[in-house]
């Protein structure tokens, strides 16, 4: 354990390597699954539409904060096995970052502004977009396929 500039961070065990994958899948899954399957294939059953802006508008927040939930479980494990610089320089670190400060900016636009559906609808897309970008990087620690 040298305090050189070189020291690299202790690898991640095989658990952090998969509950990186689970957190990953939980989230991202679960905001393209309910943004471009279930809430369409609810408006096509015949409920109301005013029911189903209603199902939305209960099941989104649960949805966002399950994500920003994952997204720190995804940091510490970055963290961990990367160091604190990865958060800053690399792309899996930015990218969960973008997905904090949107999740932080749904909920803080959802209590103070609810009317601005706009918003709300761009911070919930740019974290499935961060998501999407998010599944093809590789899992922190796992050894780079060829």
């Amino acid at each position: 354990m040298s305090k050189s500039a070189t020291f690299k961070p202790q690898q991640p065990s095989r658990a952090a390597a998969v509950s990186w994958q689970l957190a990953q899948t939980l989230w991202v899954g679960g905001l393209w699954l309910l943004q471009f399957v279930i809430l369409p294939a609810i408006g096509q059953t015949g409920l109301a539409p005013l029911l189903v802006q209603e199902i939305a508008e209960r099941l989104v927040p649960l949805l966002v904060g399950l994500a920003a939930v994952c997204v720190a479980l995804q940091a510490f494990a970055l963290l961990r096995s990367e160091g604190l610089p990865s958060l800053l320089r690399d792309m899996r670190g930015q990218l969960l970052l973008t997905v904090a400060v949107m999740a932080l900016s749904y909920f803080v636009t959802l209590h103070y502004w609810p009317e601005a559906q706009y918003w709300l609808r761009f911070s919930y897309l740019v974290m499935a977009f961060c998501g999407l970008l998010l599944v093809l990087q590789p899992v922190p620690g796992a050894p780079l396929r060829r």
